[in-house]
């Protein structure tokens, strides 16, 4: 008889939903968005709306409720941000990917600050996109190479001004277990979900409930809040 381990078990826990990620493509071209959608589709994923504008992609998002956003900025009614703002904080799991034409710094700060998990440029090609949308759906934060670093130095700026900390210098601030300590820090350190399960040997899912209960103990909304959390305590500097 085969043994597992708890490893093992998570793994298969990971793998048991087999269901389609949702996905919901944003872009005021229509023959970009529907090629987008058309590809997403083609590769196994459930697009269940697009929208041209703004304000239609708030409407149309919470009622079909994706798990994926695929969102450009520059879009009539309401610029690509303020959608981002306004669905990360009535859609609690929703994971937004930036796809757009610039490549601008003030754009992709802009943009992770209000929410998104990743930034893709266009001229990524169909693969590269497949690839960041499903790993956007397990909670990797995905960015053109570049941009990587850019934002990890902006989270590291962040965290150098003064800011209320929820939780700092109270008696009664929440505890977090071993576990999500040590996911944090690896948070911290900028690696994705995906090497930080492969790290601790358990599954995406597992390190996904770990930083969510994380977020939720210490009142913070999203990645960015999370990893300035971390590394104004000095997380990043441990040693692995």
């Amino acid at each position: 008889m085969e043994r597992t381990g708890p490893a093992d078990r998570e793994g298969r826990e990971g793998r048991a939903d087999r269901r389609p990620v949702r996905v919901m493509v944003v872009d005021d071209h229509p023959m970009w968005r529907d090629a987008v959608a058309r590809d997403l589709a083609a590769a196994g994923f459930d697009v269940v709306a697009t929208a041209g504008d703004g304000r239609q992609a708030v409407r149309r998002a919470q009622a079909a409720v994706p798990e994926v956003l695929v969102l450009d900025l520059n879009l009539p009614e309401l610029p690509g941000v303020r959608v981002c703002k306004e669905l990360v904080g009535s859609l609690p799991g929703l994971r937004v990917l930036v796809l757009s034409a610039s490549g601008e710094h003030a754009d992709v700060l802009e943009a992770v600050k209000s929410g998104a998990t990743g930034y893709l440029l266009k001229s990524a090609s169909t693969e590269e996109l497949v690839d960041a949308v499903r790993r956007t759906a397990v909670g990797d934060a995905v960015f053109t190479p570049g941009l990587a670093g850019l934002v990890l130095g902006e989270y590291r700026r962040l965290a150098s001004e003064p800011a209320p900390s929820p939780g700092a210098g109270e008696p009664n601030a929440p505890r977090l277990t071993d576990r999500e300590t040590e996911v944090l820090r690896l948070v911290a350190k900028g690696l994705s979900y995906k090497q930080i399960a492969e790290r601790l040997v358990i599954s995406h899912r597992t390190v996904q409930n770990h930083v969510q209960n994380t977020l939720g103990k210490l009142q913070l909304h999203n990645r960015v809040e999370l990893v300035r959390y971390a590394i104004e305590r000095g997380l990043d500097d441990i040693d692995a």
